[in-house]
């Protein structure tokens, strides 16, 4: 394992691994401690450093296309639609996507602003993506999907990486540096600005959507502590396709401190400050601003018991305006999201390990939400894995559900409003899962995952009387 950590800590050394020894990577994202990709009980896929390299890609909604079990498609020059297992579109809101440990969506939608969301493609480690409900570890909106975004820390990404580009559709360039502080810390820095022509249509039509983005950051790593400080700003423009140019700026500030107290316990305390500004002359403009704090404490016990637990409290404050015809009513809003969760991984013996986890979560919408998991693991060899899960996740309302306002002109007496409805619940599922893994030889692996997602109370549309 060692040996393979060390080989994955360079693009070069990632490529001369082999496919048994990809199974060795760990991931996190399936039950919030590390273990190996090949006993990890998820239709889970990780984009390797590597392949993010070959590609080619200079955004990150584009390296995610690497991934066979997401759906990405790109609807405009500045927009994408991303989701897992269908209900996808530009307002897709069943998926939770994170950067380092911090959340991404918007509480406008419950759905991810893509022409925001970037880092360095160089300096990201890997990208776990997992197909199903993670809401026991992750909370409200892991429904159908989790994407975890994991960047190198700052003592791998030492020197100076710059690279230019240009083509018929995009220009950029990219700078970032690293330096060590002394034996047991580091930081880096890095600046980076893109710019998308406009698209055409089939007709050979352009389109008004091209964009550009600017966006700077830093990492800091102190080993010794066991602690990481790194924040990022970032400001673009875009062409609104009929409406004025849009605008969007905003930054983040994220600490995280970890300790293991020996090889079998160990604890994570992890903040962020978040805030952004999106305005949308003719439509909307918003100012968010999100804090964050997240606590999680992991040990074992005699009998083959493996528990994560901890909790976390997110607040946001949101202050949205509308236009002539619709409206978020009211303009200020707090959310409030509380939660605790705690999961158990059970080696009942040498070939199989049975889970169970359960979160309680807060919010200022629904109240007290429950989202449980139950999962086995059975491997009837070393090369082979066959698991099954039963798990519940909830998507919290939104304010487009709550405090939406539209007044619909049309020839009297035909003039009607549509609202968001105070009474509007959490969207839920309840997913049936069952796959299975194997590596029939050194050069050859492959997964297999089904699954019945059983929705209640979804948002829909429908025609009323009149």
């Amino acid at each position: 394992m060692a040996a393979v950590a060390d080989a994955a800590r360079t693009p070069a050394g990632l490529a001369r691994l082999s496919i048994e020894e990809l199974a060795e990577i760990e991931v996190s994202s399936v039950s919030k401690r590390p273990e190996r990709l090949a006993d990890a009980a998820a239709a889970v896929y990780v984009i390797t450093r590597d392949a993010i390299r070959r590609s080619g890609v200079s955004t990150l909604p584009e390296a995610l296309r690497l991934a066979p079990n997401l759906e990405v498609a790109r609807t405009s020059a500045n927009s994408y639609a991303i989701t897992a297992r269908g209900f996808n579109g530009s307002s897709a809101n069943k998926l939770l996507v994170m950067i380092d440990g911090r959340t991404v969506y918007s509480p406008i939608h419950s759905g991810v602003f893509w022409d925001v969301q970037d880092v360095i493609i160089a300096d990201i480690e890997r990208i776990e993506v997992v197909s199903g409900p993670g809401g026991t570890l992750w909370g409200a909106n892991a429904v159908n999907g989790v994407i975890n975004v994991i960047t190198q820390s700052a003592q791998q990404s030492l020197g100076t990486v710059a690279s230019v580009a240009a083509g018929t559709d995009e220009r950029g360039v990219t700078v970032r540096h690293g330096m060590a502080l002394g034996e047991d810390a580091a930081v880096r820095g890095y600046v980076k600005s893109l710019r998308f022509d406009a698209s055409e249509d089939a007709s050979g039509r352009t389109l008004a959507d091209a964009w550009d983005r600017q966006q700077a950051g830093f990492r800091a790593d102190f080993s010794r502590l066991g602690a990481t400080l790194q924040g990022d700003t970032y400001q673009g423009d875009a062409q609104g396709g009929g409406f004025p140019d849009r605008r969007v700026t905003g930054g983040n500030l994220l600490a995280r401190w970890g300790r293991d107290f020996d090889d079998r316990s160990g604890v994570q305390v992890q903040g962020y400050f978040d805030t952004y500004k999106r305005a949308q002359p003719g439509a909307f403009s918003e100012h968010l601003d999100t804090y964050d704090l997240d606590v999680q404490h992991h040990f074992s016990l005699a009998g083959g018991h493996e528990i994560v637990w901890g909790g976390g409290l997110r607040e946001q404050h949101d202050h949205t305006e509308g236009s002539a015809i619709l409206a978020f009513v009211p303009v200020d809003s707090i959310l409030r999201l509380a939660n605790l969760f705690a999961q158990d991984t059970w080696s009942i013996d040498p070939r199989t390990k049975l889970t169970l986890g359960l979160k309680a979560e807060r919010n200022s919408y629904t109240g007290l939400e429950y989202q449980p998991n139950a999962r086995i693991a059975w491997k009837p060899d070393e090369a082979s894995l066959l698991w099954a899960a039963v798990s519940r996740a909830v998507r919290t309302p939104s304010r487009l559900d709550r405090d939406f306002f539209i007044f619909i002109v049309s020839p009297p007496p035909y003039n009607g409003r549509l609202l968001g409805g105070s009474n509007f619940m959490s969207e839920r599922v309840t997913a049936y899962e069952l796959g299975y893994r194997s590596q029939p030889s050194k050069a050859l692996s492959y997964s297999v995952a089904a699954f019945v997602n059983d929705y209640d109370r979804l948002r829909s549309f429908e025609t009323t009387a009149g």
